[in-house]
């Protein structure tokens, strides 16, 4: 098959990387190996590991010049500190100014000696405990995050707080319950049929959990169970705030490989692969470890059960992008190029991964799987609020009284879920705004928290359900430096594959930052984004932006839709 790209062209790279061998994560791990132990920039060692692989120097200095692990220069000891969302409002920013005068050393740089760098990534999915940091691998979290910096205290960690807000968790059963997960796969790979899962999954309404919200019988219904299919396990969460794949991945991998393996088998696929994102090492570690208990138990491998049912599955690690948890660029990622969005169609169900078809689900959506197949479509579908059916993780930030991962269902009211899951603000702080679905799902206002937990019903306030993570904003963040953070934000993260989000959000970054109202520019501007973006990301950059002006009302003048 001759190698194309996206619009159906000739695609260079991956006829190169054919004849190589399809390097792809081999090359990011090759390159994420030598920044380990350097500082220099990626011009200096990066053509040197493209040589090892028979690829062109432009085919390793592409991804190491654009992600963040890759480009960040490394010292003998690396420190990375969240600067997203929940860290932020924990402590209006000042956390990193902190680590900096501990350390000695400004983000982005290594010290004098070589000794230390410090990096800042979005985010360590510490934000029920923020501020937090990885000193190597090593968290960090809470007020005194600079003193455990700097030796003078100990690491602390806290772990997830999670409860079930349901009566019969769907995701949570083994974390609350105790509920033993490979009770499904077995029976349904040796006795059952991919028609019957299909079937299932269909009557359930399950939509993907990852924020766009697709119907998942009808994404797997898409590749047609073509030889060569993939399914892909999204664990690459990228919104701040959000912490339930971590959750899951470190508490449930099992329940989540099964899910893998119960749609591997309803779309015809005999490979699996597992991105986990880098900032989270622990999840990372737990699901290798939880891939090598499933082959030995049979679960996975070329006659799984002692039937003709091969599976394989591979778990890579991400390098830090916020946008290659977008399903294309993940694939890009996947393949060891720069991790952007690509135009659409073909959709990756027609040409994904290496152009086989791909179906791309989210780690929670994967979680959700076992539970549908053992009660049934039906009974799933009965829960949940119409036409969004089922339950899901909320994952509420440090600022509340009562953080954590909560499972709800679907349409539970969010002044609910604020006020007596989360239990109001801690330290009788007021609530000036609640963030909901990442720095580009949008704001609330805490008068108009009166809407159910639905993608519906929050789109029709300006707001997103996305993966659902809630940040409370008190009243000692200056709605400017909420503003500014959310620019600061899109102009770090934007992939650059298209001119109105690259210049754009820059460009947008700059007037928040003049402290001027914009006038009529932001409203050109605006459009451009939200009409031009090649993907979702910059489309939803002036709906933020909208949804945190009405929320702070004429505090942020001249930014309204």
């Amino acid at each position: 098959m001759v190698p194309v790209g996206s619009a159906g062209r000739f695609d260079a790279f991956r006829a190169l990387a054919d004849r190589r061998g399809r390097p792809g994560g081999r090359l990011i791990e090759a390159l994420a190996d030598v920044r380990a132990g350097t500082a220099d920039t990626p011009g200096n060692w990066a053509p040197e590991v493209a040589a090892g692989m028979g690829l062109p120097a432009a085919a390793a200095l592409g991804p190491a010049g654009y992600y963040a692990d890759l480009a960040a220069p490394h010292g003998r000891r690396h420190v990375r500190v969240c600067a997203a969302t929940a860290c932020f409002a924990a402590r209006a920013g000042q956390h990193l100014t902190e680590a900096e005068d501990e350390l000695g050393v400004s983000a982005g740089t290594v010290s004098a000696d070589g000794e230390t760098s410090l990096q800042t990534v979005r985010c360590l999915g510490y934000c029920y405990a923020g501020p937090a940091a990885l000193d190597g691998d090593t968290p960090c979290a809470g007020p005194s995050l600079a003193g455990q910096l700097a030796g003078r205290e100990s690491p602390r960690a806290p772990g997830i707080p999670a409860a079930d807000d349901t009566g019969d968790p769907v995701l949570l059963g083994g974390v609350v319950a105790g509920e033993p997960s490979w009770q499904v796969w077995p029976q349904v790979v040796t006795t059952g049929t991919p028609d019957e899962v299909r079937r299932q999954v269909a009557a359930s309404g399950l939509r993907g959990r990852g924020g766009a919200g697709f119907l998942v019988a009808a994404k797997w219904e898409a590749v047609g169970r073509e030889p060569g299919t993939v399914v892909v396990a999204n664990g690459d969460e990228g919104d701040p705030g959000s912490y339930a794949d971590r959750l899951l991945m470190e508490a449930e991998p099992e329940r989540v490989l099964e899910g893998l393996a119960l749609a591997s088998f309803a779309c015809g696929a005999r490979r699996s692969v597992v991105l986990v994102r880098s900032e989270y090492p622990r999840a990372l570690a737990r699901m290798r470890e939880a891939v090598t208990q499933a082959y030995a138990d049979g679960h996975f491998g070329t006659s799984v059960h002692g039937t003709a049912t091969s599976l394989d599955v591979e778990v890579v690690e991400g390098a830090g992008s916020y946008v290659a948890g977008e399903e294309t660029a993940l694939i890009a990622s996947l393949e060891g190029d720069r991790g952007c969005a690509r135009p659409r169609p073909p959709y990756p169900t027609q040409r994904g991964l290496w152009d086989a078809p791909t179906v791309v689900n989210n780690v929670e959506t994967l979680a959700s799987v076992p539970w549908i197949i053992a009660r049934g479509g039906e009974a799933y579908a009965r829960r949940g609020a119409r036409g969004e059916t089922g339950t899901k993780l909320v994952c509420l930030s440090e600022r509340f009284a009562r953080p954590g991962a909560y499972e709800v269902e679907l349409g539970t009211p969010l002044l609910r879920v604020v006020t007596e899951l989360g239990g109001g603000l801690k330290d009788g702080s007021e609530l000036a705004a609640v963030q909901i679905g990442g720095p580009l799902g949008g704001f609330l206002g805490p008068d108009t928290l009166d809407v159910p937990l639905t993608t519906a019903s929050l789109a029709a306030r300006g707001a997103a359900l996305g993966h659902a993570g809630l940040v409370a904003f008190d009243q000692h963040v200056a709605p400017e430096e909420v503003l500014r953070h959310i620019w600061q934000f899109a102009a770090a993260e934007s992939c650059g594959a298209c001119s109105p989000c690259r210049v754009g959000s820059r460009r947008g970054l700059e007037l928040a930052s003049a402290n001027t109202p914009p006038g009529r520019e932001w409203g050109r501007l605006a459009r451009v984004l939200a009409e031009a973006s090649l993907c979702a990301f910059g489309r939803r950059i002036p709906p933020a932006v909208h949804s945190l002006a009405r929320a702070y009302g004429d505090r942020l003048a001249g930014w309204e839709p």
